[in-house]
């Protein structure tokens, strides 16, 4: 992805985060409006004590100047009052947006090829879903309608000191060329490090979550030490580009303050003299100080904001560029909620996982409905690539894949996939109770259908032995069963959901003897009256499927039943010879 370079505010880029305020239209414009008067609030109280000290103070006038007293403390109530309204509706704004971004953002990524994930960490992606978004609510909670607060109030008090005095005006503004030059230098510097920083942030979180998920190869092979000196590196990379940042801080908001102190003794300086000569009053004097004050806080607290509206921006476009990102198996089919049979067919299909080296090459296979089809060959033959393109997590080449006598692509996707079960060898299951990762939160299963099944299937039993039973919560990706429990587990969910086609890719490579029975049982369950397509490394275990076919290195080497390969004395014979052997 790229990464935003080192330039100004894209204002393109500014519209378009901006847009999704649009559905807070109102709320936006009544944050304005609150915004609108803060901005009068200290110009008007700085010139209600210029005319205290120079009408009631200077005149002995305390009646008066108890009046001017009150109406101060009034506008600072109502000021305290529309200050806590800004603060809370921007926090509330930026919050709104970035819930709509974020779930826009997560069904983006769901919608996905698979091949995007073979190529993209997850890490990254986390990061986008999660602290960058975070980032670009700021944009709108601290960052851009507070920005526009302290120009306001700045153009303001800027205003009324011409009104008051022109030429203290000047005086006071003579170090501004200094701070603008200043300003710049320090945006444009610190975006380099917000760059930085962001890009760590999405490393770092990347390495996290491999790690974790690794750990066991890492204590496995006593690798903690040398895991942990490559994490230092990923840090110091983040900590080198905040340091970036911290530094650029440390210099600018030092220059601000003597500029300040720069300002104020030319103005004391300046302003000492009119009071001599009769041309400016001590009020003035008093009130151009406050103006000073006023003038120097929103420029330094403009600095911070516009911190924030870069790093909003740096993760806007990050965010940007995953909804941009156009890696979606195309959805237009429109056949749907018609009755599936299960034929399929497989005609001459050629594909390639990166469009050059083929995975599959020619191959056509045909399975009528309610026949079970067994697919064996060495790893890396094709047998599940042959899956990815009948559910369409893959697009192939070349060649045709039909369902019923359709192209698969006439069928709309969610249909097609919500046809077809499929129950991994690596069973994944959410850390959840089991109850949901069975039924996936659809409601409509009822229970007292699930235990039917789960009974049916032989999973009811341990189900029920487990602490709270189908309330168990099993941990992430299932730790706390055996293989065979999930394995039971992923079956049952597959029955549950009554596909037409279901395709058991390795489902048993990895359960031990006494478990293969109890998990045969449960096949002949659920493959029972529907067109079943079984890859498996065991041949012991299909050897009563109604079609066999061998593939190797991405071709059908023989097709047939048990009997029928077994004769031809080929590649099938070879392997079942050499697993009787083993065995």
């Amino acid at each position: 992805m790229s990464e935003t370079k080192k330039k100004s505010i894209n204002l393109k880029l500014l519209w378009r985060t901006l847009k999704y305020a649009i559905p807070f239209k109102w709320t936006l414009i009544f944050t304005l409006l609150i915004t609108f008067f803060t901005a009068f609030m200290s110009p008007i109280r700085t010139l209600l004590i210029e005319k205290a000290i120079d009408q009631y103070i200077a005149k002995n006038d305390l009646l008066g100047l108890n009046d001017v007293i009150l109406l101060l403390l009034g506008l600072l109530l109502v000021h305290t009052v529309l200050q806590f309204f800004q603060s809370y509706l921007t926090g509330w704004l930026g919050q709104a947006i970035i819930l709509s971004i974020r779930k826009k953002i997560f069904r983006h990524i769901m919608s996905f090829k698979l091949k995007y994930f073979d190529t993209h960490p997850i890490g990254a992606l986390v990061t986008r879903v999660t602290s960058d978004i975070q980032s670009v609510a700021e944009i709108f909670s601290q960052g851009i309608i507070n920005i526009m607060s302290d120009i306001l109030q700045l153009t303001i008090a800027l205003i009324f000191m011409f009104s008051i005095s022109w030429k203290l005006s000047l005086v006071v503004l003579l170090p501004i060329p200094v701070l603008i030059w200043a300003t710049i230098y320090f945006k444009n510097f610190i975006q380099v490090g917000f760059i930085e920083v962001r890009k760590n942030v999405s490393k770092i979180n990347t390495f996290i979550q491999e790690h974790v998920t690794g750990m066991y190869v890492v204590q496995l092979f006593n690798r903690e030490n040398e895991e942990y000196n490559r994490f230092k590196k990923v840090n110091k990379a983040h900590r080198d580009g905040w340091l970036q940042t911290v530094w650029a801080n440390a210099v600018f908001f030092p220059a601000v303050e003597i500029l300040s102190a720069i300002s104020l003794a030319l103005l004391i300086w300046w302003g000492a003299k009119g009071v001599m000569n009769g041309e400016s009053s001590v009020g003035e004097i008093m009130a151009f100080i406050l103006f000073v004050h006023m003038m120097y806080r929103p420029i330094r607290q403009l600095a911070d904001k516009f911190n924030t509206l870069q790093m909003g921006m740096v993760a806007s476009e990050r965010v940007f560029n995953i909804l941009d990102t156009d890696e979606h198996i195309s959805n237009e089919g429109e056949i749907k909620d018609v009755e599936i049979k299960g034929l399929i067919e497989f005609e001459k299909v050629h594909f390639a996982y990166n469009n050059e080296n083929f995975i599959l090459k020619d191959v056509s296979f045909s399975i009528e409905p309610g026949q079970s089809m067994a697919i064996v060959g060495a790893t890396g033959a094709g047998k599940s690539s042959l899956i990815n393109l009948l559910t369409r997590f893959y697009e192939y080449q070349k060649g045709t894949v039909k369902v019923d006598g359709l192209e698969i692509k006439n069928y709309q996707l969610e249909f097609l996939r919500k046809s077809c079960a499929v129950v991994l060898q690596d069973v994944f299951l959410f850390n959840d109770s089991i109850l949901n990762n069975i039924t996936l939160n659809n409601d409509d299963i009822e229970f007292e259908k699930i235990k039917e099944a789960a009974a049916l299937i032989g999973a009811h039993e341990f189900i029920s032995d487990l602490p709270g039973g189908y309330d168990y919560v099993v941990k992430e990706r299932g730790v706390m069963l055996s293989s065979g429990q999930k394995q039971l587990l992923a079956f049952l969910r597959a029955y549950l959901y009554d596909p037409a086609i279901l395709v058991l890719d390795e489902a048993t490579s990895s359960i031990d003897t006494t478990t293969e029975l109890l998990i045969q049982n449960a096949i002949s369950k659920i493959t029972e009256g529907r067109t079943s397509i079984i890859i498996a490394h065991r041949l012991s275990t299909i050897q009563n499927a109604d079609k066999i076919i061998v593939m190797d290195e991405g071709k059908i080497m023989e097709q047939g039943n048990h009997k029928t390969l077994l004769k031809q004395n080929g590649l099938y014979k070879s392997l079942y010879k050499h697993q009787s052997d083993d065995q």
